[in-house]
């Protein structure tokens, strides 16, 4: 089976999580810059079999798309482009950034750790990876 990779897209960092091979697991990889996304993608494909992409949909509380979307829309459609046979789902993503901020608390890291903006992004991505396996689970 193939992992399952999942992107908290941002301006200036994605953080990037993955299942293991069973997909029942969904542990943070590493935050990159936004810039070299494609770069580091491409060089992971080439060494792991994934076969989604979970891309975190950035809502407001009304429901409708945040500002943020407007920018994770061109990536997704270059995305597409770059690798057509990876299908892409979108898991809402309200409140993961404030999740993982209180999940590095709750862990007990001490605060300047907790200020590390790439962490939070990386433990985002993973948050919203586990609620596509939750929610994937929760159909069967």
């Amino acid at each position: 089976m193939a992992r399952v990779l999942a992107l908290d897209y941002g301006h200036k960092r994605t953080g990037i999580a993955i299942t293991d091979e069973l997909q029942l697991i969904a542990s943070g990889l590493t935050t990159i810059s936004t810039k070299d996304i494609f770069t580091f993608l491409k060089q992971y494909l080439n060494e792991e079999r994934v076969e989604l992409f979970v891309i975190g949909k950035p809502k407001q509380m009304n429901n409708t798309d945040s500002e943020s979307e407007a920018l994770i829309k061109p990536f997704i459609k270059t995305l597409e482009n770059v690798f057509p046979e990876i299908p892409i789902v979108r898991v809402d993503e309200r409140f993961t950034s404030k999740i993982a901020f209180q999940t590095l608390i709750d862990s007990g890291l001490k605060k300047n750790k907790r200020q590390n903006k790439a962490l939070v992004d990386e433990v985002s991505a993973t948050l919203i990876l586990q609620s596509y396996l939750s929610s994937k689970l929760n159909k069967k």
